[in-house]
């Protein structure tokens, strides 16, 4: 069963469940102000303002992704975002490279230029899901690369907290890549999705031409 179908199934389901629990729960009725009645009239209010739109998350994230990659590239362009990073980028087991090979502000212009490069593919993404793959996965990367830096970060444990897990500004900072690098992790997996049941689509419709060359007229005319 096609994937929209699926979702479409499920949507139902769970609307014809909320239509019903709205009055009934487990087989009794539930009373205005009580706790079931209280979550039912909010899980009610989130449908009726679109909370199971179709790809709502899914849009939702890309755009969000998209403003993070304009903002965070943006500021990497300037010497105080390229002095503020010395100590992540330093001591990155995956990045550390940069600044033998392109230099301080180098490795930020390097950083800030790819940030924009995967925000347009994402953005392209929209409309072209093989280039919202490229963006995800360049993204993938990318965060893997800063979230790596947590473990050797230098002064990233509050010492006078007693060290691990009390964590400093520097570790806050980057525990943000880590749900970051979630969802470019869905993003990729929902843009794959697409690709490959376009691909399967494509194929089957190439199967039926095949076996009925009287459709290829048909289509033709149409």
């Amino acid at each position: 069963m096609p994937l929209y179908l699926e979702r479409q199934l499920l949507l139902d389901a769970l609307s014809g469940w909320l239509s019903r629990s709205a009055e009934w729960e487990d087989g009794r009725p539930v009373i205005a102000g009580s706790m079931e009645g209280i979550l039912n009239f909010i899980v009610r209010s989130l449908i009726k303002l679109g909370i199971l739109k179709k790809d709502l998350d899914y849009h939702l994230l890309r755009a969000l992704m998209v403003i993070i990659a304009l903002f965070f590239g943006y500021q990497k362009w300037f010497d105080y975002e390229a002095q503020a990073l010395i100590p992540y980028i330093s001591h990155g087991p995956l990045i550390f490279w940069l600044y033998p090979v392109f230099g301080i502000r180098g490795a930020t212009y390097f950083l800030g230029a790819s940030e924009w490069l995967f925000g347009a593919l994402l953005l392209a993404g929209f409309w072209n899901k093989k280039a919202g793959i490229l963006g995800a996965l360049g993204f993938c990367f990318s965060m893997l690369g800063t979230s790596t830096i947590i473990p050797f970060i230098p002064g990233g444990w509050a010492a006078s907290a007693g060290g691990f897990p009390a964590m400093t500004e520097r570790v806050a900072f980057l525990m943000k890549d880590l749900v970051l690098f979630g969802v470019s992790l869905y993003l990729l997996r929902q843009d794959v999705i697409r690709v490959s049941l376009a691909k399967t689509t494509s194929s089957d419709s190439t199967a039926a031409l095949r076996q009925d060359p009287s459709l290829a007229g048909v289509m033709e005319g149409c």
